[in-house]
């Protein structure tokens, strides 16, 4: 089996690549988290990759091994939810209710996408305002979140497939 080992990172380095050398992955955003996992290029050739712990792999990301074979990541299409607006308050207003769910959120201008989930599709669409201008549209497309504060330099990464409670601590009690 073919193994990648190595995202290459070097900007000139990337700039020297011919095009036609590279092979081609289409990964989604979940299988992109992973360091080491059996995949298969876009030509149906089994691959392994063994990167270093943490590693994003983001669309467009070239990865290497110890012979030089050079593979082009792709994000694949997945099912997503797209929020569009022309209010940008609104929009903004949007992306903060989400992102208090701790969910990852691809932040474009005009729309902010996420990894399709109906409950959060339906807070959206009844959030204050949200009616006159928020269209929630459920398809496939690549997903690209924004890079969490931890993953800027590329270390720190953890997946989103766990859940813990951010409740806050309160003082007064409640009558059941």
């Amino acid at each position: 089996m073919i193994e990648l080992t190595k995202k290459i990172t070097d900007t000139a380095a990337l700039e020297k690549i011919d095009p036609a050398r590279l092979k081609t992955l289409s990964l989604p955003l979940d299988a992109r988290i992973k360091s080491r996992q059996k995949v298969q290029l876009t030509s149906g050739e089994g691959v392994g990759l063994f990167l270093e712990r943490g590693t994003l792999l983001r669309g467009g990301d070239v990865l290497t091994n110890a012979d030089g074979l050079l593979v082009k990541v792709l994000a694949a299409n997945e099912t997503v939810s797209t929020i569009v607006c022309s209010d940008a308050l609104m929009l903004t207003k949007v992306a903060y209710h989400l992102g208090n769910r701790h969910v990852p959120l691809q932040i474009e201008t005009g729309f902010v996408r996420y990894q399709h989930d109906h409950v959060l599709d339906d807070m959206v669409r009844q959030l204050p305002g949200a009616d006159t201008c928020v269209d929630v549209q459920v398809e496939q497309a690549p997903f690209e979140p924004e890079a969490g504060a931890y993953q800027q330099g590329g270390g720190h990464s953890h997946g989103h497939a766990h859940s813990h409670s951010h409740e806050k601590p309160h003082s007064h009690t409640h009558s059941h």
